[in-house]
């Protein structure tokens, strides 16, 4: 199972604790896990304390080469250590490990306006599978390397997106709301192509959720299987996922 959390845990130490927690669990169920993270909350704070701006493009930040190493700094380095820690606390033993690591993907830059804003497809799965086989788990920060060693700032949805392909995983984005919500707020159980299509056009799905339900929506189509948009916040939910019942807001292929 991929797991996908967002930058907003990384500011609730509870939310953390109890996802570590439920991690742990599931490992010892015999469930092997993959964490992959973003940590935009992070890399905003950091910004601003070093002057910087941050410019958005439909629901991507644009990453100025001027600022990539603040960036790194927060993604590959306080974010992913933070949930390293959190997961040793509660007894998980992991790793922490970016996209640049061993091969894992084959990375470009996805549009010359996002500056170094990286597009990943998957390559070699041999060092995720070693660590998985060990039982241990991958935290895996979305910082990759293209060939031509250029670092590059990943979202977090799309790196999760090909991990799971990498590894035929089961991929589960979480993040700080229950799942895709309907224009009065109340929860949509299961969304297919038509049905996105259409809440985009009506401005129901937007900014960061559009780009969630995109990655979503490809992993799903590229495995032939749903993919779910859930909430940290009820980790609980992911026990349940792993025993075959359907939480958050199932996109199907």
């Amino acid at each position: 199972m991929v797991l996908k959390v967002g930058g907003a845990l990384l500011q609730c130490e509870m939310g953390m604790a109890r996802l570590m927690e439920t991690a742990a669990k599931m490992m010892v169920q015999g469930q092997p896990l993959i964490m992959v993270h973003g940590g935009g909350c992070l890399v905003e704070e950091q910004l601003t304390a070093n002057g910087m701006v941050t410019e958005k493009l439909d629901g991507l930040r644009v990453t100025p080469a001027v600022q990539m190493p603040v960036i790194v700094g927060a993604l590959a380095g306080t974010s992913n250590k933070t949930l390293q820690a959190a997961a040793i606390k509660a007894g998980v033993t992991c790793v922490g490990m970016s996209l640049a690591d061993a091969n894992l993907v084959n990375a470009k830059i996805k549009d010359e306006r996002l500056g170094l804003v990286g597009e990943v497809t998957p390559n070699d799965a041999t060092y995720l599978t070693f660590i998985l086989s060990q039982g241990l788990m991958p935290i895996v920060s979305s910082i990759a390397a293209s060939s031509s060693g250029d670092l590059l700032n990943v979202n977090a949805d799309q790196a999760a997106t090909a991990l799971a392909k990498l590894v035929a995983g089961n991929l589960v984005l979480l993040s700080d709301v229950s799942g895709v919500l309907d224009g009065k707020g109340q929860l949509i159980a299961s969304l297919n192509q038509a049905q996105i299509s259409e809440l985009t056009k009506q401005g129901v799905i937007e900014k960061g959720m559009k780009v969630k339900v995109e990655a979503a929506l490809e992993v799903a189509q590229a495995m032939g299987q749903a993919v779910q948009i859930a909430s940290w916040r009820d980790a609980s939910q992911l026990i349940a996922l792993s025993q075959g019942e359907s939480v958050g807001t199932q996109i199907q292929p």
